[in-house]
């Protein structure tokens, strides 16, 4: 499932016009987005949670050339499922 097709199932779901269901989708997302570049962790009891690890930067090696090259540090997110989640995929 991608965005728009979660947006369509959002607005059949709760009879919602396209437009509507798009801005309470795009603000969800866009909500979590803001909280984890506060760095704030974000929980969604039953679903799970995301939080930003920190990776330091190292120097690695260019599979194709062996050249040396330098990894910059970077922020990515990182997503946890939760207990209910897992426990309903493996019904």
């Amino acid at each position: 499932m991608n965005k728009s097709e979660l947006i369509k199932k959002l607005a059949e779901k709760k009879e919602l016009h396209i437009d509507e269901a798009s801005i309470i989708v795009n603000a969800f997302i866009d909500s979590i987005k803001d909280s984890l570049i506060a760095g704030d962790r974000v929980e969604i009891r039953g679903f799970g949670s995301f939080k930003v690890k920190d990776y330091q930067g190292y120097t690695g090696r260019n599979p194709k050339t062996g050249a040396l090259v330098d990894v910059h540090p970077k922020r990515l997110p990182f997503f946890r499922p939760g207990k209910e989640l897992k426990e309903y995929l493996n019904k």
